[in-house]
């Protein structure tokens, strides 16, 4: 199959009709079956737990890899069909311009709702600064992990490699939790997503730098309490010019975010995203990617 009409035919599908359903959905069926070996899983103590949630990494990514898989075994046009529904559903440049565009409001209770739908964070006790900063760290966070990050594991490994990369970045986004139910049972798959993730952040960061130059490279410097969620953020920070902050987690220098920065960032988000479109083309284009045939 040809990996430029897919990847054309994936992005076209994601502009115009953005997710597919909940029900047959690829990334809520990995979260299914995480969540499904989650709940029968009991808690035994840091080694056994540890090893359940290897185990559970590996059946999803088993379950992505053979899902990835099965395009290649259908004739024509059904291969091409399917392939693009599996990488559109690897990432979402749409959804995620929808979904922080709804927190632009000047009502603080409504913002506070479409903030929580898009943090893991409690937004209750928020004011209206540190919300209009949770909406653009999340843009640009997610930024990264749905759109860069899967489109860099598909050049890399073809449908495979971004189906694998979901995979992962969903389990870490259910299981990736400091606390007594997932610190050791979540521990495996939040460091397979540090590792996966450590070029990609990396990159959307250079994405960033025509726009901000050298002082995207300065906060980039100042990012250092993470080991990778945080430099897209001290990206975004440095163009909008505005302190992006979790509270006792990390804080990017920079004026107060008003409601209109969001509406900057998103602006900002997409012109990133045709960047790194542009450049996934070209490269697909010039077949340094490997092909998607069996």
């Amino acid at each position: 199959m040809e990996p430029t009409a897919i990847f054309l035919l994936a992005l076209l599908w994601d502009f115009l009709l953005g997710e597919p359903p909940a029900k047959l959905h690829p990334v809520v069926w990995f979260g299914s079956i995480a969540g499904f070996l989650d709940r029968r899983c009991k808690r035994r103590g840091p080694v056994l737990d540890f090893l359940a949630g290897a185990f559970t990494t590996l059946i999803v990514v088993a379950f992505a890899l053979v899902l990835s898989t099965v395009p290649f075994y259908l004739p024509f046009p059904l291969n091409y069909a399917l392939a693009v529904y599996l990488l559109k559903s690897s990432f979402a440049v749409r959804s995620l311009y929808k979904h922080v565009a709804r927190t632009v409001t000047e009502d603080i209770e409504e913002k506070r709702k479409a903030v929580s739908m898009i943090v893991s964070r409690d937004t209750s006790t928020l004011d209206g600064a540190h919300l209009n900063s949770a909406a653009i760290e999340s843009l640009a966070e997610n930024l990264n992990d749905s759109v860069v990050a899967p489109l860099f594991y598909f050049l890399l490994f073809g449908l495979p490699g971004a189906l694998v990369y979901r995979a992962v970045n969903t389990l870490d986004a259910m299981l990736g939790y400091r606390n007594e139910r997932y610190e050791f049972f979540g521990k495996f798959p939040a460091r397979v997503d540090d590792v996966l993730n450590f070029i990609p952040a990396r990159l959307t960061v250079l994405l960033y730098l025509p726009l901000g130059g050298r002082k995207v490279f300065g906060h980039y410097l100042l990012a250092r309490f993470k080991l990778n969620s945080d430099k897209p953020i001290s990206a975004m920070s440095a163009v909008l010019d505005v302190w992006l902050e979790k509270p006792g987690l990390y804080r990017f220098p920079g004026r107060t975010p008003k409601n209109e920065d969001i509406k900057r960032a998103l602006k900002v988000y997409l012109i990133v995203v045709g960047e790194w479109v542009a450049i996934v083309l070209i490269l697909l284009m010039l077949e340094v990617v490997p092909c998607l045939s069996p």
